[in-house]
């Protein structure tokens, strides 16, 4: 077992971390505050080929691996969420599905341009009344004269209403007791992108509902076998997992960052209260909790790229760094003390941010089913 990344992981970490400190911490405030799509950060992620990086070189990918993956959303999402919730969706959930499961047409028609960043994708599987019952979709889909006619409503959807946004892919019955996966490009009529969401945090992400009404999309459409939807969106949700763990792990290290760099200059009763045992407790737990669930999270990738099952340790890595990012935001923030609150501060943008990571990508209530069954409860 070596816990040594090699060199070209390693070039990658400091690439991505050298680019978060230098692009994106400096614009992450205004972002947040104008509720800003970080579209000239995406931009530049794409030509750096950040967009598709465990992909296939061959369809535009940049053939890296599912850790390589996992440790450049980590390294984002240190310094922004926004920006990583973006990269990670689009990877996880707009493009992994048409790399797993689309034909070839559906390959070269999608992938390249996703790849490169030109594109975004989304998924399409949330709904109101199909949130962690996630089989429980409403949205219909009828074939008439070669066509998929889709009727129905999808909620809290990332990456779907952009100017750059290519499609979406969406679950949907197809018949009784029967779910499929079908692609729809923006633009086709019948299908609409709501306004987006007032959020607590991830302000820099599109986040919207969607809705179909007669929207008609060609047979060939179908994302895999017509009655594998559900199957194949538990497989998604795996693999983003990973992503959002790895999210988890990024922010609470941006958090320890930015408490450890203000303890040290904050000065209370003649001394840096980083001096203080009550605030180097609060250091030393977060620090000793982030490098457990970063293990965890990276485990989880591995596993991925080994082709074993990763099903267990991905919601595992999942639950704990979810958990661990809300409570290390929390002590970044009290460590802080007054100056946590204010928004200039970053620490007061990573709180807001945190508490969606034990909710998005399966809450922390449906990981500890996902868990429990795993060991045979």
């Amino acid at each position: 077992m070596l816990f040594d990344l090699d060199d070209d992981t390693q070039l990658l970490q400091r690439t991505v971390r050298e680019f978060a400190q230098g692009e994106v911490a400096p614009a992450a405030e205004e972002l947040d505050r104008t509720k800003s799509f970080p579209y000239d950060l995406v931009a530049k992620m794409g030509a750096l080929g950040w967009m598709g990086i465990p992909f296939p070189e061959e369809v535009g990918g940049s053939g890296g691996t599912s850790l390589q993956y996992a440790i450049a959303v980590e390294e984002l999402t240190r310094a922004d969420s926004s920006v990583a919730i973006t990269m990670c969706a689009h990877t996880s959930l707009g493009t992994q599905p048409i790399h797993l499961f689309g034909t070839e047409e559906q390959k070269a028609r999608y992938l390249p341009d996703l790849c490169a960043g030109r594109k975004l994708g989304a998924f399409g599987l949330t709904e109101p009344e199909a949130g962690s019952d996630a089989g429980n979709v409403r949205t219909r889909a009828a074939l008439d004269g070669g066509e998929w006619v889709i009727d129905g409503a999808k909620q809290f959807i990332t990456n779907a209403g952009t100017d750059i946004s290519g499609h979406v892919a969406i679950t949907a019955r197809t018949g009784e007791n029967e779910i499929s996966n079908i692609i729809i490009d923006n633009g086709t009529p019948g299908y609409e992108q709501g306004t987006p969401y007032r959020k607590m945090g991830w302000n820099a992400s599109d986040t919207r509902p969607l809705s179909f009404d007669g929207c008609r999309v060609p047979e060939e459409q179908l994302l895999g076998p017509r009655g594998a939807g559900f199957k194949q969106f538990l497989h998604i949700l795996d693999i983003g997992r990973i992503g959002v763990a790895a999210m988890g792990v990024g922010l609470a290290q941006g958090a320890l960052d930015e408490a450890l760099a203000y303890a040290k200059q904050r000065k209370a009763f003649g001394q840096a209260i980083s001096k203080y045992q009550t605030i180097q407790a609060k250091l030393a737990d977060i620090a000793t909790e982030i490098e457990a669930a970063r293990l965890l999270t990276y485990k989880a990738a591995v596993l991925k790229d080994q082709g074993r099952n990763f099903t267990l340790t991905a919601a595992q890595a999942k639950l704990k760094t979810g958990r661990l990012a809300v409570r290390a935001s929390e002590e970044a923030v009290q460590i802080h003390g007054g100056y946590g609150y204010i928004e200039e501060y970053p620490v007061c943008r990573f709180y807001r941010d945190a508490k969606i990571l034990t909710i998005g990508e399966g809450t922390d209530e449906v990981q500890q089913m996902v868990i429990a069954r795993a060991l045979g409860a």
